[in-house]
């Protein structure tokens, strides 16, 4: 039965927006026979089960840059400063004073222990960081601290950082989880055996698709398991074999959850950014008519409205509106199928020289979906689509390697405008950054270097004009923010979501 349900997913992918609505109906109505046939397996469990989409790729911080492994990392890690609701840098392990615009003090604010028991102090905030910046070591999170110039410890408390540039996002980069000085001398595995000081300790990792780690303060387990396909995921959590899952599920099946006996329904907004990257090396992609005929051809709102449950909105730029950085002004161009035409047809990209294109995206059926409604969109205006889905960790390894002509990936939990150089900058290519579309522009680099040193005035006009000069250049085509939707067993209780889709809720999380 499992095996005809999944099949009936696959179905789906293969169909345009205006006929989802009758597979999707036998999808679900599939999935009630089969609940009602299996009846509740629960079991006793001391601990709460999480199902996720993918596993992290590691749990070493100075390597983590997928959502899993950066969520799951921010449990079991402390760092140095964490944001407020409004996106602004407050004190998490420490304190801080601006000495001068290129000398920051940082004081550990309490004691904490690292989860070997030994003590966190400055010398291991010291390592942490150094090791980053060590070139040898290839920490993807180099690039973005590179103008730290010298780091000072004074006692076991006290950590001074003096910089070769004036930078007034300075604190807010210090989000990286302090590892123990003594074991990254001995080149511990940090990565399968994280040793931190987080409100979670790691447990073990025993296969691919299981990992668990232990909140400190009460001994509660919480056990991650990787279920790739949504309605798997549905059927586990109606049978007791996951207590939560959050995100990744189509709009349908939240709606048919939420209707079960046992099970309860959180949404929040959220500011997750989905997109479509383009290879700006490729000799089709690097002509800007066809990314602009691209971004014209894809009717963002009804995606959103028929295959998201309105669990969306539209994006302009990598920042929300919102954001001290975002810029409220500008305007993603209009759907306009016709002007898509008339934009291939002035460069010539028709007959036979009409594109054809790859278009890259992971084997999650419902992101399988999204890709194969845009593949059709596009083949509305005369652009050709060829799709492939690969399991997380080849295609995560072909974008960064830089190995296609589209995909589509979501960037989750971005906080500061410094993101820009890790993205956009000619120095971030792979593997010092994640530009991985080999996006080149001497204005975007100069506008970027400028909002660095500038003051939070200057920096947030850098910042819309950068936000400007992205929308007319294309490197992506923003998409939409979506939506946060937690799912959970009903005698779970306590978690609350987070806009940017982190786990904390999991340090408050109760079994009742």
């Amino acid at each position: 039965m499992i095996a005809v349900i999944i099949m009936s997913v696959w179905l789906v992918t293969r169909t345009k927006i205006g006929s989802l609505q009758s597979r999707l109906h036998q999808i679900l109505l599939l999935l009630a026979v089969f609940s009602s046939l299996v009846g509740c397996s629960e079991r006793s469990h001391p601990g709460v089960r999480f199902a996720l989409t993918n596993m992290p790729v590691t749990l070493d911080p100075r390597y983590a840059t997928d959502a899993a492994s950066t969520r799951i990392n921010r449990l079991l890690y402390q760092r140095l400063v964490d944001f407020d609701e409004t996106l602004k840098p407050v004190p998490a392990l420490a304190d801080w004073q601006k000495i001068d615009p290129r000398h920051y003090r940082f004081t550990l604010r309490h004691e904490a222990h690292f989860s070997n028991g030994r003590l966190l102090v400055a010398d291991d905030v010291k390592a942490t960081y150094e090791d980053i910046l060590d070139p040898q070591k290839a920490s993807p999170h180099r690039l973005s601290l590179s103008h730290i110039s010298a780091i000072r410890v004074h006692g076991q408390r006290q950590i001074d950082f003096f910089l070769e540039r004036a930078d007034i996002l300075f604190p807010g980069r210090l989000l990286m989880g302090i590892l123990p000085a003594d074991l990254l001398a001995k080149n511990h595995p940090f990565n399968r055996q994280p040793i931190g000081s987080g409100r979670f300790r790691f447990q073990d990792w025993p296969d691919e698709g299981h990992l668990r780690i232990i909140r400190q303060r009460d001994d509660l387990p919480v056990e991650f398991l990787a279920v790739k396909d949504p309605t798997v995921r549905a059927l586990k959590l109606l049978r007791g074999e996951v207590d939560m899952m959050q995100n990744d599920m189509p709009p349908e099946l939240v709606t048919y959850l939420q209707q079960q006996d046992g099970i309860e329904v959180q949404r929040g907004r959220g500011s997750n950014f989905a997109y479509l990257g383009f290879n700006l090396e490729d000799a089709e992609t690097a002509v800007l008519s066809l990314r602009q005929a691209v971004a014209m051809a894809i009717d963002r709102q009804a995606i959103i409205r028929h295959v998201l449950g309105g669990a969306a909105r539209p994006a302009v730029a990598l920042l929300p509106p919102e954001h001290w950085a975002g810029n409220p002004e500008i305007r993603m161009p209009a759907y306009d199928p016709d002007k898509a035409r008339a934009l291939l047809l002035m460069a010539g990209l028709v007959g036979d020289r009409r594109p054809r294109l790859i278009y890259k995206t992971s084997s999650d059926p419902f992101r399988l979906r999204l890709a194969t409604i845009i593949q059709q969109q596009l083949a509305d205006v005369g652009i050709e689509v060829q799709l492939r889905s690969y399991d997380w960790g080849t295609f995560y390894g072909d974008i960064k390697a830089g190995r296609f002509q589209m995909f589509s990936l979501m960037w989750v939990g971005i906080k500061l405008p410094d993101i820009f150089r890790y993205v956009f900058h000619s120095e971030s290519v792979p593997p010092n950054g994640a530009n991985r579309g080999r996006f080149r522009s001497p204005e975007a680099d100069a506008l970027i270097d400028r909002a660095e040193s500038a003051d939070w005035h200057q920096a947030s006009a850098d910042y819309r004009q950068l936000q400007a000069l992205l929308l007319a250049e294309l490197p992506y085509v923003p998409l939409w923010y979506e939506d946060n939707v937690l799912i959970s067993r009903q005698d779970v209780k306590g978690y609350r979501l987070a806009i940017d889709g982190n786990l904390d809720g999991l340090n408050d999380v109760t079994r009742h």
